[in-house]
């Protein structure tokens, strides 16, 4: 089934009060967003784990790459995980000696985590692959179109973001008043 299919399947009825335009869209995106990410995290796990790493630990090596070292509950909080479960990931991705565990430079009590050598190369030839794929995707729609999409899917993202609370071991959309 396409998203042009989902996009107009039947539907359960509409949340009382809700706008129908705005009803309809939000499904619709919801069912191409489902489709795409999808298609997404399968070629993610496909791609990823040829290189020797997690999903997982790709999110943990990408977000150290993107913002430098953090502490533990900073980078739990980034990848939305809870701080045990993001521990893990970096054992493993420590293990593999693509991340280490250092003292804070203004409080020397913590710990962060930083990328190696290692880590830093691992991530770009992962990020190299992924991009490839991208470009590919991409490369037969006109620049204004490709320019317009990343604009709105990062407004998404941004919406998204701020109703996401992340805490106490679990991310979940906040609560609609």
């Amino acid at each position: 089934m396409t998203s042009n299919d989902l996009q107009h399947a039947p539907s359960p009825t509409s949340e009382a009060g809700a706008e129908p335009d705005l009803d309809r869209d939000a499904r619709a995106l919801h069912r191409t967003l489902e489709e795409l990410i999808r298609l997404i995290q399968f070629r993610d796990r496909d791609r990823i784990c040829c290189h020797d790493v997690s999903v997982s630990q790709c999110y943990a090596l990408e977000t150290l790459a993107l913002a430098g070292p953090l502490r533990l509950h900073e980078l739990a909080e980034r990848l939305y995980l809870d701080k045990s479960t993001a521990s893990r990931v970096i054992d493993g991705v420590e293990a593999k000696g693509y991340a280490e565990r250092t003292r804070h430079p203004q409080d020397g009590r913590a710990v962060q985590i930083e990328l190696t050598a290692a880590g830093r190369e691992i991530y770009g030839r992962i990020e190299a692959d992924l991009l490839a794929e991208v470009r590919e995707v991409v490369k037969d729609l006109e620049p204004p179109v490709r320019e317009a999409m990343t604009r709105a899917l990062g407004q998404l993202v941004r919406s998204a973001r701020a109703r996401v609370e992340v805490g106490s071991g679990c991310c979940r959309m906040k609560a609609v008043s």
